[in-house]
């Protein structure tokens, strides 16, 4: 209570349907008077006139809804219900410094047809994939100048559990996310830079977050099929009544099995399945329980990367193969839970624990016989760990009258890598080995501790936030001597500046220091130096609705990394590289011509360049110049919806002095579907103009069987050439 005239009002809002929570929501009294946002429970409290005025309450992807005040306000229950995405009535305010890219996610989770993990990946702006040895593997990342391989310089998690894999087989940091299935992602989050005091390891480039349903909104089960053989089969069932979901309590059960083989010469036999479960219970009116688990599992061949001679001399064509041995299989099972309890009105603390345990194989030939004239240089790659974790966070919102409000939130973290069998070993056809390169068990920890403090008074707001990251490396090296192991300690502070002019416009600047670690083999290898480089980054941005039809997101920035990281297969190590910096220009804009059609595109520069190299071969390999995505998205009222969207990558350099060349290339898609309440019917067709293009290429230096010496040149994965499938899916 501020005064006679006016009061406090505390209210919720959820969706109609599945009952849940709606973050982000903005409710304003009248249409240009005081507004706020609600939190991750749906909650919102603010000061209203109490005689009279009219409360607005509107979300991305839903129908807005308004509510008379009166003398009589009560704790206020507002349930939305979904509907067409409406760029008029999107309105800039202020937003916590993880949440800054809210708008555009919403409009593009809410518009874009997503067909696979990999689509929602590239939902972020400026963000690209690149698939090589087989569909079973994580792809590689690129986004901000930087080849970020499985995920070195990108953090990744999904229900707030981390996907990155620290010291793995096949790379730092590897973000294999076929285990998620796109159906059941109702949002996701993502940042630019290193910014987020919440975020640690990895977020260089920046993270990418996904939340998975509590509820579903229907059962669905859908059939897919095209050409190369490929078919898919998904379901999800709600395993609760409606009568159960009214007094907090749901569950679900959800599959999909997919088979591919490839359009490449060696059929890829590419098989996966998936399995997720979700349990939802109010322990009591003030305490939210949830439990997760799911399991996946994939297995496939592949044609690994092909040298440009042997492809342009006709030896095997763009989709032919040299080692047929090539391949691999892997898995994953999972269980989180997450207990949510209110405090009090202005306090919640969330506990959340998880374990997975995880495998992986592959077996893979890049220089074919460069290093073995007789037998070749095929290498297998293979680990098993234990994967152990836990959150914590408490958050706290209160207002300052006067003063402004503040969200403050402080959060503590813990996880431990138990890695057993981690193995690069010399083989010869699927099962003989030659000889062990690396063999060894490795023990990670992470200990972290956070704060976050969102202050906002008027049109100002400013997010001031401190990490403590401590890491513990352990390597037991079964073919050598006994290291000791090593640890470190980093400290991450972040200061943003955030500026709304008006409901059209605002302003802001982040700043901010990150860091990557490194593979615990080389921390322990290395006498623990090299352990943590540090990333150093400013954005400076604007959001701006010019038009009421159209919003704009731009921002300068640059990023210095203490430190890049190169990994090489051949003899399972990451070379400390030197110092880095990466400056670039993000652009993205969203127009809705009419209320059923919407235009989206992102353009990115970036120039990234080794500081302390010669001007000659400063070059960072593989780092985008530029790129752009964007396409038409549409949505009848009648159920026809769907889009037709591009990729486009530029030419870029493959090694450090630009001599060779990754070739760029322009990708178009389309999707068509047909949705009404009870089934859907859909066409999607991957490359429409059937592009001869390239998705992965790296510098080589590979010998074929009859050549006298190694040829440095680049290798490369073709991408896939028109592609075509069908599917059905009926809800009930």
């Amino acid at each position: 209570m501020t005064g006679s005239a006016q009061e406090l009002l505390k209210g919720k809002v959820t969706d109609k349907n599945s009952r849940e929570p709606i973050e982000f929501c903005i409710v304003s009294i009248g249409l240009g008077g005081a507004k706020t946002i609600t939190d991750e429970k749906g909650n919102f409290q603010m000061t209203v006139p109490r005689d009279s005025g009219t409360l607005y309450i509107s979300s991305i992807g839903y129908r807005s809804a308004s509510y008379p005040l009166g003398k009589n306000n009560s704790p206020l229950r507002v349930a939305l219900e979904k509907g067409p995405v409406d760029l008029k009535e999107v309105i800039i305010t202020p937003q916590p410094n993880q949440a800054s890219f809210h708008t555009i996610s919403r409009i593009d989770l809410s518009m874009r047809p997503v067909n696979s993990a990999q689509d929602l990946m590239r939902l972020v702006p400026g963000l690209f994939l690149g698939a090589h040895q087989g569909g079973g593997i994580a792809e590689h990342i690129f986004l901000r100048g930087f080849d970020a391989d499985h995920g070195t310089d990108v953090k990744v998690s999904v229900d707030g559990m981390p996907v990155n894999l620290v010291s793995h087989a096949h790379g730092q940091g590897f973000s294999d996310l076929h285990f998620l299935i796109p159906e059941l992602v109702t949002s996701y989050d993502f940042g630019k830079g290193p910014y987020y005091a919440n975020r640690g390891d990895f977020t260089t480039a920046g993270y990418v977050d996904f939340k998975t349903c509590d509820v579903l909104d229907k059962n669905i089960v859908k059939l897919e099929g095209g050409q190369f053989h490929s078919g898919r089969v998904m379901a999800g069932i709600n395993l609760l009544s409606d009568k159960a979901k009214e007094k907090g309590q749901s569950a679900w059960l959800a599959g999909d099995v997919f088979y591919t083989d490839g359009p490449f010469k060696l059929p890829q036999d590419f098989s996966r399945l998936n399995l997720m479960g979700k349990y939802n219970l109010n322990l009591s009116p003030r305490e939210r329980l949830t439990v997760t688990l799911s399991t996946y599992t994939s297995d496939w061949r592949s044609t690994g990367e092909i040298p440009e001679r042997a492809a342009s001399e006709g030896i095997t064509g763009s989709f032919g193969y040299i080692d047929s041995a090539q391949g691999g299989n892997t898995s994953k099972t999972t269980a989180i839970a997450r207990l949510r309890s209110a405090l009090s009105d202005k306090l919640t603390l969330t506990n959340q624990v998880w374990w997975s345990r995880y495998f992986f194989t592959l077996h893979y030939n890049e220089t074919f016989y460069a290093e073995d004239s007789v037998n070749g240089d095929q290498l297998r790659q293979r680990e098993s760990r234990d994967l152990f974790g836990y959150s914590g966070k408490l958050s706290h919102h209160v207002s300052l009258g006067a003063i402004g409000s503040l969200r403050s939130e402080l959060g503590a973290g813990w996880e431990f890598n138990k890695i057993n069998g981690s193995e690069l070993s010399h083989t010869k056809g699927e099962n003989t080995v030659i000889n062990y390169i690396q063999y060894g068990d490795t023990r990670e920890t992470n200990l972290n501790i956070y704060l976050d403090e969102n202050w906002q008074k008027g049109k100002w707001l400013l997010n001031a936030g401190a990490r403590l990251d401590w890491m513990y490396f352990d390597y037991k090296d079964k073919l050598g001597a006994k290291l000791p192991a090593r640890s470190r300690l980093i400290a991450s502070p972040k200061i943003n500046l955030e500026y709304t002019a008006s409901r059209v416009l605002q302003f802001y600047l982040k700043t901010g220091k990150g860091f990557h670690s490194n593979d615990a083999k080389v921390v322990v290898g290395n006498q623990g130096k090299e352990i943590l480089p540090a990333a150093y980054g400013t954005d400076l941005g604007i959001n701006w609705k010019p038009f009421p039809r159209l919003y704009l997101n731009a921002a300068l920035w640059v990023l210095y990394l203490q430190q890049e990281f190169t990994y090489s297969g051949d003899d399972g190590t990451i070379t400390a590289g030197d110092r880095s910096r990466r400056q670039g220009i993000d652009l993205s804009a969203r127009y809705q011509f009419v209320s059923w059609l919407m235009a989206a595109v992102d353009l990115n520069l970036a120039k990234a360049r080794d500081v302390q190299a010669a001007k000659s071969s400063n070059y960072l390999p593989l780092a985008v110049p530029f790129s752009s995505t964007g396409g038409l998205d549409f949505k009848f009222a009648n159920g026809f919806n769907g889009a037709v969207s591009y990729r486009y990558m530029a030419d870029r350099p493959a090694n450090e002095n630009n001599s060779l060349v990754a070739k760029g290339y322009f990708v178009a898609d389309l999707t068509a579907n047909y949705t009404r309440h009870k089934f859907e019917l859909g066409l999607e067709i991957q490359n429409l103009f059937n592009t001869r293009w390239r998705e992965a290429q790296f510098e080589v230096e590979s010998r074929l069987r009859n050549e006298a010496a190694a040829v440095d040149e680049v290798s490369f994965q073709s991408g896939t050439p028109f592609f075509a499938k069908l599917k059905l899916a009926v809800f009930f």
